[in-house]
């Protein structure tokens, strides 16, 4: 075992010497490659963060979201849907929700205004959230004036707002009290917007939103899952263009890669003819050749990744994050808690480094089985 341990450490010897004496073009590929590695791993971090982020958001969300439509279209919740969902077997908790959104012109901009249950926001007093603080410079005590879309001037006094540390949810958002609500947005008394719902038995969800389709015809049960599958897919798409936008670069890539690995110069062919005459077996030939290669990928790799981890994690990934976090006018502002997929570094490591130690092998073994003479003069 010692003297296996003992080989290995001189062939990667031999290799880093070998390396050197062409250091300038494996410098070059070493930075192409792990610049290709950098480009893939920021993306796959990215998205897979971004994922993580939705499923903890979304994890205290209802389990069902239940909407009345009129004509394809969401519609008030009139009064004694209430009633009637109580007496559905399996359903825990039933709350009505206010909720609506509000176009503000000074800052060109949607607001979500809602009036919360859980959470006592007195009349006459609003609490907004971070971006909306930010963009209309607001403070605790100031006051803020909106026009209702019945053309109405409603004055309000910022109570307070919400923590940082919520803003990827909460950063357009306005509490105000449900009176205020009603009355800014004429909404009728009894109706609510939709209606948020907690199963008795997490396994009889499905079950539970089938009854209230067949109980209630006109509504449309909205699963926390088919939520989550839908921001899954979101994520999946913009990462899908990301990549679509740079397979030019992976394909020259993969072009530069290949002819490296293949087209042994014949310098290279020479140096393996000469081992070859001093008593180099062809199997230390290949062996040698594939520590190169080895070393070369695997370089590229742990340089790509760490670096895309940095860009991802400390900085905020600003090459890729309008792209993939999306647009808007309040946009949220958020640190990723960092999060990596055993699977998806595997799948990484598996298409950067494998193809080019395969595209190694082949012209290798082809130079290391060549008369050593006819290697030397070619």
């Amino acid at each position: 075992m010692n003297a296996w341990i003992e080989k290995q450490r001189h062939l990667i010897d031999f290799t880093l010497a070998s390396l050197a004496r062409r250091r300038t073009k494996n410098l070059g590929l070493l930075l192409v490659y792990t610049l290709l590695v950098f480009v893939l791993a920021s993306v796959a971090l990215y998205t897979h963060a971004l994922r993580q982020e939705a499923a903890q958001v979304l994890k205290q969300s209802p389990e069902i979201v239940l909407q009345r439509m009129v004509a394809g279209r969401h519609d008030l919740i009139p009064p004694g849907y209430l009633e009637k969902i109580g007496r559905i077997r399996g359903v825990q908790a039933i709350e009505g929700r206010l909720w609506g959104y509000y176009y503000d012109p000074v800052v060109k901009a949607n607001y979500t205004f809602m009036a919360p249950v859980a959470e006592a926001v007195r009349p006459g007093t609003l609490v907004v959230g971070p971006a909306v603080a930010r963009s209309r410079g607001l403070a605790p005590g100031n006051t803020i004036s909106f026009r209702a879309y019945s053309g109405k001037l409603f004055a309000f006094t910022v109570a307070g707002v919400l923590p940082h540390a919520s803003e990827l949810v909460s950063a357009d958002l306005v509490l105000m009290s449900e009176a205020d609500f009603r009355a800014f947005f004429e909404y009728p008394a009894g109706h609510h917007t939709d209606i948020a719902l907690s199963v008795a038995n997490p396994q009889e969800v499905r079950n539970v939103a089938a009854k209230l389709a067949a109980a209630l015809p006109d509504s449309r049960p909205i699963l926390r899952e088919e939520v989550l599958r839908t921001y899954a897919s979101i994520f999946d798409w913009r990462e899908g263009i990301v990549l679509a936008l740079l397979s030019a670069a992976i394909f020259a890539f993969a072009i530069l890669a290949w002819e490296k690995a293949s087209g042994l110069s014949a310098e290279e062919k020479r140096e393996i003819g000469i081992l070859k005459a001093i008593g180099w077996e062809t199997g230390d030939v290949i062996k040698m050749k594939l520590w190169e290669g080895g070393l070369i990928s695997l370089s590229a790799f742990l340089l790509g990744f760490v670096a895309a981890y940095i860009q991802v994690f400390r900085f905020g990934a600003p090459l890729f994050e309008p792209v993939l976090k999306g647009w808007a006018v309040l946009y949220p502002r958020f640190e990723l808690v960092p999060a990596i997929d055993g699977l998806q570094v595997a799948t990484l490591f598996f298409f950067t480094v494998f193809p080019y130690m395969a595209a190694v092998l082949v012209p290798i073994w082809r130079a290391a089985i060549t008369d050593p003479d006819a290697a030397m003069r070619s």
